[in-house]
Protein backbone atom coordinates (compact mmCIF):
# COMPACT_ATOMS: atom_id res chain seq x y z
CA UNK A 1 0.00 0.00 0.00
CA UNK A 2 1.26 3.47 -0.91
CA UNK A 3 2.01 5.64 2.12
CA UNK A 4 0.07 8.91 1.85
CA UNK A 5 2.15 12.06 1.44
CA UNK A 6 1.06 15.50 2.61
CA UNK A 7 2.52 19.01 2.52
CA UNK A 8 3.64 21.23 5.37
CA UNK A 9 3.73 24.80 4.08
CA UNK A 10 6.14 26.93 6.11
CA UNK A 11 4.69 30.03 4.36
CA UNK A 12 8.13 31.52 3.69
CA UNK A 13 8.55 35.24 3.24
CA UNK A 14 11.33 35.65 0.69
CA UNK A 15 13.95 38.33 0.31
CA UNK A 16 12.30 41.06 -1.74
CA UNK A 17 8.88 39.51 -1.13
CA UNK A 18 5.98 40.04 1.26
CA UNK A 19 3.42 38.16 3.33
CA UNK A 20 0.81 38.89 0.65
CA UNK A 21 3.01 37.21 -1.96
CA UNK A 22 3.52 34.25 0.36
CA UNK A 23 -0.23 33.81 0.77
CA UNK A 24 -0.82 33.95 -2.99
CA UNK A 25 1.80 31.26 -3.49
CA UNK A 26 0.36 29.19 -0.64
CA UNK A 27 -3.03 29.10 -2.33
CA UNK A 28 -1.53 28.19 -5.70
CA UNK A 29 0.50 25.41 -4.12
CA UNK A 30 -2.52 24.09 -2.19
CA UNK A 31 -4.57 23.88 -5.38
CA UNK A 32 -1.71 22.10 -7.13
CA UNK A 33 -1.33 19.71 -4.18
CA UNK A 34 -5.00 18.78 -4.45
CA UNK A 35 -4.65 17.98 -8.15
CA UNK A 36 -1.40 16.05 -7.58
CA UNK A 37 -2.84 13.63 -5.03
CA UNK A 38 -1.42 14.93 -1.76
CA UNK A 39 -3.57 14.02 1.25
CA UNK A 40 -3.28 17.07 3.51
CA UNK A 41 -2.11 20.64 3.36
CA UNK A 42 -0.93 21.88 6.75
CA UNK A 43 0.04 25.39 7.78
CA UNK A 44 2.30 26.62 10.57
CA UNK A 45 2.09 29.12 13.42
CA UNK A 46 5.03 31.44 14.08
CA UNK A 47 5.20 34.83 15.75
CA UNK A 48 7.73 37.66 15.49
CA UNK A 49 9.52 35.80 12.69
CA UNK A 50 10.45 37.79 9.60
CA UNK A 51 10.79 34.66 7.48
CA UNK A 52 7.32 33.20 8.13
CA UNK A 53 3.95 34.64 7.08
CA UNK A 54 1.92 32.00 8.95
CA UNK A 55 0.89 33.68 12.21
CA UNK A 56 -2.93 33.58 12.07
CA UNK A 57 -3.11 29.88 11.21
CA UNK A 58 -6.87 29.34 11.42
CA UNK A 59 -7.51 32.40 9.24
CA UNK A 60 -5.16 31.15 6.54
CA UNK A 61 -6.63 27.66 6.77
CA UNK A 62 -10.09 29.10 6.13
CA UNK A 63 -8.79 30.85 3.02
CA UNK A 64 -7.12 27.71 1.67
CA UNK A 65 -10.09 25.47 2.45
CA UNK A 66 -12.51 27.89 0.78
CA UNK A 67 -10.51 27.82 -2.45
CA UNK A 68 -9.94 24.06 -2.63
CA UNK A 69 -12.43 21.20 -2.78
CA UNK A 70 -11.16 17.89 -1.48
CA UNK A 71 -7.73 18.13 0.15
CA UNK A 72 -7.64 18.08 3.95
CA UNK A 73 -6.48 21.38 5.45
CA UNK A 74 -4.85 21.51 8.83
CA UNK A 75 -2.65 23.24 11.37
CA UNK A 76 0.85 21.96 11.70
CA UNK A 77 0.31 23.24 14.18
CA UNK A 78 -1.46 25.40 16.70
CA UNK A 79 0.97 26.23 19.51
CA UNK A 80 -1.45 25.66 22.35
CA UNK A 81 0.36 27.69 25.05
CA UNK A 82 -0.40 30.77 22.90
CA UNK A 83 -4.17 30.20 23.03
CA UNK A 84 -7.10 29.48 25.31
CA UNK A 85 -8.23 25.87 24.63
CA UNK A 86 -11.85 26.98 24.37
CA UNK A 87 -11.06 29.44 21.58
CA UNK A 88 -9.10 26.82 19.64
CA UNK A 89 -12.05 24.43 19.91
CA UNK A 90 -14.40 27.17 18.67
CA UNK A 91 -12.12 28.13 15.77
CA UNK A 92 -11.70 24.57 14.58
CA UNK A 93 -15.34 23.78 15.21
CA UNK A 94 -16.14 26.72 12.93
CA UNK A 95 -13.73 25.48 10.26
CA UNK A 96 -15.22 21.98 10.47
CA UNK A 97 -18.75 23.35 10.12
CA UNK A 98 -17.71 25.32 7.03
CA UNK A 99 -15.69 22.47 5.49
CA UNK A 100 -17.01 19.15 6.84
CA UNK A 101 -14.59 16.23 6.82
CA UNK A 102 -11.61 18.29 5.68
CA UNK A 103 -10.14 19.95 8.80
CA UNK A 104 -7.22 18.66 10.91
CA UNK A 105 -5.84 20.08 14.15
CA UNK A 106 -2.20 19.54 14.99
CA UNK A 107 -1.22 20.72 18.48
CA UNK A 108 2.27 21.71 19.55
CA UNK A 109 4.00 23.10 22.59
CA UNK A 110 6.15 25.44 20.48
CA UNK A 111 9.70 26.62 20.85
CA UNK A 112 10.62 29.02 23.67
CA UNK A 113 9.85 32.63 22.81
CA UNK A 114 11.93 35.65 23.74
CA UNK A 115 10.56 37.70 26.66
CA UNK A 116 9.21 40.48 24.43
CA UNK A 117 7.23 38.02 22.27
CA UNK A 118 5.92 36.24 25.35
CA UNK A 119 4.67 39.55 26.68
CA UNK A 120 3.08 40.49 23.35
CA UNK A 121 1.27 37.14 23.35
CA UNK A 122 0.17 37.77 26.96
CA UNK A 123 2.01 34.66 28.04
CA UNK A 124 4.03 33.82 31.13
CA UNK A 125 7.42 32.05 31.04
CA UNK A 126 6.03 28.87 32.64
CA UNK A 127 2.92 28.57 30.43
CA UNK A 128 4.38 25.66 28.47
CA UNK A 129 4.42 23.56 31.64
CA UNK A 130 0.60 23.55 31.51
CA UNK A 131 0.61 22.10 28.01
CA UNK A 132 -0.50 18.53 28.92
CA UNK A 133 -3.41 19.89 30.96
CA UNK A 134 -4.35 22.32 28.18
CA UNK A 135 -4.36 19.51 25.60
CA UNK A 136 -6.77 17.48 27.73
CA UNK A 137 -8.97 20.53 28.29
CA UNK A 138 -9.13 21.17 24.55
CA UNK A 139 -9.99 17.55 23.81
CA UNK A 140 -12.81 17.75 26.35
CA UNK A 141 -14.40 20.66 24.47
CA UNK A 142 -14.79 18.46 21.36
CA UNK A 143 -16.70 15.79 23.31
CA UNK A 144 -20.47 16.17 23.83
CA UNK A 145 -20.94 16.84 27.54
CA UNK A 146 -24.49 17.93 28.49
CA UNK A 147 -23.52 18.57 32.11
CA UNK A 148 -20.50 20.75 31.30
CA UNK A 149 -20.65 24.35 32.45
CA UNK A 150 -18.82 25.61 29.34
CA UNK A 151 -19.49 24.41 25.81
CA UNK A 152 -17.53 25.07 22.63
CA UNK A 153 -20.18 26.22 20.16
CA UNK A 154 -19.30 25.41 17.45
CA UNK A 155 -16.79 22.73 18.35
CA UNK A 156 -18.61 20.29 20.60
CA UNK A 157 -19.11 17.06 18.66
CA UNK A 158 -17.15 18.36 15.68
CA UNK A 159 -15.34 15.91 13.41
CA UNK A 160 -11.81 17.31 13.88
CA UNK A 161 -8.99 14.76 14.02
CA UNK A 162 -6.41 15.91 16.57
CA UNK A 163 -2.70 15.18 16.12
CA UNK A 164 -0.04 15.83 18.71
CA UNK A 165 3.11 17.35 17.24
CA UNK A 166 6.51 16.77 18.74
CA UNK A 167 10.23 17.12 18.24
CA UNK A 168 11.37 15.25 21.35
CA UNK A 169 10.73 12.26 23.56
CA UNK A 170 8.31 14.26 25.73
CA UNK A 171 5.87 14.81 22.87
CA UNK A 172 5.93 11.11 22.03
CA UNK A 173 5.19 10.16 25.62
CA UNK A 174 2.25 12.56 25.86
CA UNK A 175 0.76 11.43 22.55
CA UNK A 176 1.04 7.80 23.59
CA UNK A 177 -0.56 8.37 26.99
CA UNK A 178 -3.52 10.23 25.46
CA UNK A 179 -3.96 7.78 22.56
CA UNK A 180 -3.49 10.51 19.95
CA UNK A 181 -1.91 10.33 16.50
CA UNK A 182 1.67 11.62 16.61
CA UNK A 183 3.50 13.80 14.06
CA UNK A 184 7.25 14.12 14.57
CA UNK A 185 9.17 17.13 13.24
CA UNK A 186 12.06 15.15 11.78
CA UNK A 187 12.69 17.84 9.15
CA UNK A 188 14.26 20.11 11.77
CA UNK A 189 14.75 17.90 14.86
CA UNK A 190 16.23 14.60 13.66
CA UNK A 191 18.16 13.58 16.75
CA UNK A 192 15.38 11.93 18.80
CA UNK A 193 13.35 10.43 15.96
CA UNK A 194 14.25 6.80 16.61
CA UNK A 195 13.70 6.87 20.37
CA UNK A 196 10.52 8.97 20.05
CA UNK A 197 8.97 6.54 17.57
CA UNK A 198 9.89 3.50 19.65
CA UNK A 199 8.48 5.10 22.79
CA UNK A 200 5.25 6.21 21.14
CA UNK A 201 4.59 2.84 19.54
CA UNK A 202 5.40 0.80 22.63
CA UNK A 203 3.48 2.96 25.13
CA UNK A 204 0.40 3.82 23.06
CA UNK A 205 -2.84 3.57 25.00
CA UNK A 206 -5.97 3.10 22.81
CA UNK A 207 -8.49 5.90 23.19
CA UNK A 208 -11.54 7.46 21.59
CA UNK A 209 -9.09 9.21 19.26
CA UNK A 210 -7.47 6.05 17.98
CA UNK A 211 -7.20 2.32 18.63
CA UNK A 212 -3.61 2.00 17.38
CA UNK A 213 -0.48 4.12 17.04
CA UNK A 214 -0.59 6.44 14.04
CA UNK A 215 2.55 8.30 12.98
CA UNK A 216 3.29 11.08 10.54
CA UNK A 217 6.92 12.04 9.89
CA UNK A 218 8.09 15.26 8.29
CA UNK A 219 10.73 15.19 5.58
CA UNK A 220 12.45 17.89 3.55
CA UNK A 221 12.24 17.09 -0.17
CA UNK A 222 13.70 19.25 -2.92
CA UNK A 223 13.29 17.78 -6.39
CA UNK A 224 14.40 19.04 -9.79
CA UNK A 225 15.22 17.58 -13.18
CA UNK A 226 18.81 16.85 -12.13
CA UNK A 227 20.65 16.29 -8.86
CA UNK A 228 22.72 19.41 -9.53
CA UNK A 229 19.65 21.61 -10.04
CA UNK A 230 18.07 20.28 -6.85
CA UNK A 231 21.23 20.98 -4.80
CA UNK A 232 21.17 24.53 -6.14
CA UNK A 233 17.55 25.04 -5.05
CA UNK A 234 18.27 23.43 -1.67
CA UNK A 235 20.90 26.07 -0.89
CA UNK A 236 18.12 28.52 0.09
CA UNK A 237 17.07 26.23 2.93
CA UNK A 238 20.68 25.67 3.90
CA UNK A 239 21.17 29.43 4.26
CA UNK A 240 17.86 30.05 6.03
CA UNK A 241 17.65 31.95 9.31
CA UNK A 242 14.87 33.96 10.91
CA UNK A 243 15.41 36.55 8.17
CA UNK A 244 13.49 36.36 4.87
CA UNK A 245 14.37 33.32 2.75
CA UNK A 246 17.41 34.05 0.55
CA UNK A 247 17.80 33.11 -3.11
CA UNK A 248 19.88 30.02 -3.93
CA UNK A 249 23.64 30.15 -4.48
CA UNK A 250 25.44 27.94 -6.98
CA UNK A 251 28.07 25.78 -5.29
CA UNK A 252 26.99 26.99 -1.85
CA UNK A 253 28.38 24.01 0.03
CA UNK A 254 31.84 24.67 -1.39
CA UNK A 255 31.83 28.09 0.28
CA UNK A 256 31.37 26.61 3.77
CA UNK A 257 34.07 25.57 6.20
CA UNK A 258 33.95 21.87 7.14
CA UNK A 259 32.50 22.50 10.60
CA UNK A 260 29.62 24.59 9.27
CA UNK A 261 28.96 22.10 6.46
CA UNK A 262 28.81 19.23 8.96
CA UNK A 263 26.42 21.19 11.19
CA UNK A 264 24.06 21.88 8.28
CA UNK A 265 24.30 18.27 7.14
CA UNK A 266 23.31 17.05 10.60
CA UNK A 267 20.37 19.46 10.84
CA UNK A 268 19.09 18.34 7.42
CA UNK A 269 19.78 14.66 8.01
CA UNK A 270 16.23 13.77 7.01
CA UNK A 271 16.24 15.42 3.60
CA UNK A 272 15.92 14.06 0.09
CA UNK A 273 17.41 16.30 -2.57
CA UNK A 274 17.81 15.38 -6.23
CA UNK A 275 16.41 14.21 -9.53
CA UNK A 276 13.19 12.17 -9.89
CA UNK A 277 15.11 8.91 -9.51
CA UNK A 278 17.04 10.18 -6.48
CA UNK A 279 13.85 11.42 -4.84
CA UNK A 280 11.94 8.20 -5.50
CA UNK A 281 14.68 6.13 -3.88
CA UNK A 282 15.27 8.54 -0.98
CA UNK A 283 11.61 8.76 0.02
CA UNK A 284 11.17 4.99 -0.34
CA UNK A 285 14.23 4.38 1.86
CA UNK A 286 12.94 6.79 4.51
CA UNK A 287 9.56 5.04 4.59
CA UNK A 288 11.14 1.60 4.71
CA UNK A 289 13.36 2.56 7.63
CA UNK A 290 10.83 4.35 9.85
CA UNK A 291 7.50 2.78 8.72
CA UNK A 292 5.34 5.90 9.12
CA UNK A 293 1.64 5.82 8.37
CA UNK A 294 2.11 9.08 6.50
CA UNK A 295 4.87 11.45 5.40
CA UNK A 296 4.48 15.22 5.41
CA UNK A 297 6.90 17.06 3.17
CA UNK A 298 8.27 20.57 3.33
CA UNK A 299 10.42 22.47 0.83
CA UNK A 300 12.01 25.88 1.38
CA UNK A 301 12.52 26.83 -2.28
CA UNK A 302 12.97 30.46 -3.27
CA UNK A 303 11.54 30.34 -6.80
CA UNK A 304 7.81 29.62 -6.73
CA UNK A 305 7.76 27.86 -10.12
CA UNK A 306 10.62 25.62 -9.01
CA UNK A 307 8.77 24.86 -5.77
CA UNK A 308 5.65 23.82 -7.68
CA UNK A 309 7.81 21.70 -9.99
CA UNK A 310 9.45 20.02 -7.00
CA UNK A 311 6.09 18.85 -5.67
CA UNK A 312 5.06 17.71 -9.16
CA UNK A 313 8.18 15.56 -9.39
CA UNK A 314 7.61 14.11 -5.92
CA UNK A 315 3.99 13.27 -6.75
CA UNK A 316 5.00 11.44 -9.93
CA UNK A 317 7.94 9.69 -8.25
CA UNK A 318 5.70 8.48 -5.40
CA UNK A 319 2.72 7.53 -7.57
CA UNK A 320 0.36 9.84 -5.70
CA UNK A 321 -1.98 10.77 -8.54
CA UNK A 322 -2.30 7.12 -9.58
CA UNK A 323 -3.20 6.01 -6.05
CA UNK A 324 -5.53 8.91 -5.23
Amino acid sequence: MTVPISILDLTPIKQGGSAAQSFRETLELARAAEALGYKRYWLVEHHNTQSVAGAATAVLMAHVAAHTKTIRVGAGGIMLPNHAPLMVAEQFGTLAALHPGRIDLGLGRGVPCDPATLQALRRMPNDASEYPRDVQELLSFFKPAPSARVHAIPGEGADVPVWLLGSSLGGAQLAASLGLPFAFASHFAPDQLDVALATYRSRFVPSAWGDRPQTMLSLTVVAADTDEDARFLFSSAQQATDAPLPPPIAGYEKTLDPQRLALIGRAFRHSVVGSPATVAKGVADFIARYRPDEVIVTAQIYDHAARLRSFEILSAASGLAASA
